[in-house]
């Protein structure tokens, strides 16, 4: 199994592969419908929707990043991430993660949320936003709302996240 990932923007031509790709991971539509709807949003930042792809260009890894704020401060929400079935485990993932946070960061931007698994997104430096005194307005478990301050001269500030209007009040149902 390919271990070194191609990493690189969304484009266009990727729309249809991208929305397979994610309803594969999730083994439903839904978070690949909201990757669609988010593209309609003005919450869609182009460059931040990320792809890793195999040795022949085929997008096995994605990650993106749309607006969001934690209180007033802008931020980014990550999320969906997703690997087709066959890849995971492979770095895919983290692949696309990274360059997604390498761009992000390249853009000037500070601050990063996710709702996600606790024992994957520490690896790329998120921790529990709670300890930041970030919150929601919905109840979650604690551990999985984290955060990352992608510039150290900026730290994360408390506030509760407020997300794009596609995501609704709980992003990806958790």
């Amino acid at each position: 199994m390919n271990t070194t990932w191609i990493t690189r923007a969304e484009t266009g031509a990727d729309r249809h592969a991208v929305h397979e790709l994610v309803r594969a991971a999730f083994g439903r539509p839904a978070e690949a419908d909201l990757v669609d709807a988010l593209r309609d949003d003005p919450a869609w930042l182009d460059g931040l929707s990320l792809l890793a792809t195999d040795a022949h260009g085929t997008p096995v890894g994605h990650a993106l990043l749309t607006r969001a704020h934690i209180g007033e401060v802008p931020a980014l929400c990550l999320g969906p991430v997703a690997v087709l079935p066959g890849h995971q485990r492979t770095g895919a993932g983290s692949a696309a993660v990274r360059a997604a946070l390498r761009a992000a960061g390249a853009r000037g931007e500070h601050h990063v949320v996710v709702l996600g698994h606790p024992g994957y997104y520490p690896r790329f430096g998120f921790t529990r936003a709670s300890a930041h005194g970030i919150r929601l307005t919905v109840d979650v478990p604690d551990e999985a709302l984290m955060a990352l301050a992608l510039d150290p001269a900026h730290p994360l500030p408390a506030g509760t996240v407020r997300y794009a209007a596609p995501f609704g009040i709980r992003p990806f149902g958790i």
